[in-house]
Parts: C-alpha cells; sequence; structure tokens
C-alpha cells in the first residue's frame, strides 16, 4: 500500500491487476485502484474535484481532470474516512498514476490540494 499525507489528510492507495481484453482489435490491460482518504486534520473538508496524470509504457501521459470521485463530493469529519473504488486501462502491462485532489477546508473556507502519491500499476506476467 502507498501511503502519504499532505495537510492532515492521508491519502492510501491499494491495486490490483483485473486482467486483459480485446477492445477495437488491441490488447488492453485492466487495472483497479482502491483509495481511502483519511482525515487526521481537526475540521472537516470536503473533496470538489480531482486531477490525474496517467502514465502507460506504450502511450503519451494523460492528464483527466473532473469533478469529485466516482460521482460524489464526500465530506469528511476528522478522524473520518472515505474510500472508493476505481479502475484504468492501458495499452501496457507497466503504468502508473499520480494526482491530486482539491479540497475546502469547512472552518476557514481555505481551497488547498491533497496529493496522490504515485502509484504503479503492473501486470503479474511483465514482471521478472
Amino acid at each position: 500500500m502507498i501511503t502519504q499525507v499532505t495537510k492532515g489528510i492521508k491519502i492510501s492507495v491499494q491495486t490490483s491487476f483485473e486482467g486483459t481484453f480485446f477492445k477495437n482489435y488491441k490488447m488492453h490491460f485492466a487495472f483497479g485502484y482502491n483509495i481511502t482518504i483519511e482525515n487526521q486534520s481537526k475540521d472537516s473538508v470536503q473533496l470538489t474535484s480531482r486531477h490525474w496524470d496517467i502514465y502507460d509504457a506504450l502511450n503519451e501521459m494523460e492528464a483527466l481532470d473532473g469533478e469529485g470521485v466516482i460521482g460524489k463530493k464526500p465530506v469528511i469529519k476528522p478522524g473520518e474516512s472515505h474510500t472508493y473504488s476505481s479502475g484504468c486501462l492501458l495499452a501496457s502491462p507497466i503504468g502508473a498514476m499520480k494526482g491530486y485532489y482539491n479540497m475546502v477546508n469547512f472552518s476557514s473556507t481555505e481551497k488547498f490540494r491533497v496529493y496522490i502519491p504515485t502509484f504503479k500499476f503492473s501486470a503479474p506476467f511483465a514482471l521478472n
């Protein structure tokens, strides 16, 4: 598991290889990831949007921005956490993702970024 803390918000990431399949006559590699956002600060925060940099060994880096996570903009109180699962399709068996969440502190109304550490994807058969 990969973890990182920014301004009292701990991000933990666990990845998994989900399998391969053909789409548009090309092989694709499916990876899953579970992310837990834990509020270790003394203030309630809300996740408002996200930014991802997706790295595929066979393609250019792709940047994605969007509202919330999986359709939600969770409010996370001190000592609580929010966990969600998502996935990524790559053209190669090796890749990585990193990014950040834009958040708002409810006490100070401060907007801030919480960084998501780089996490790697690798199909089991791609390793030595």
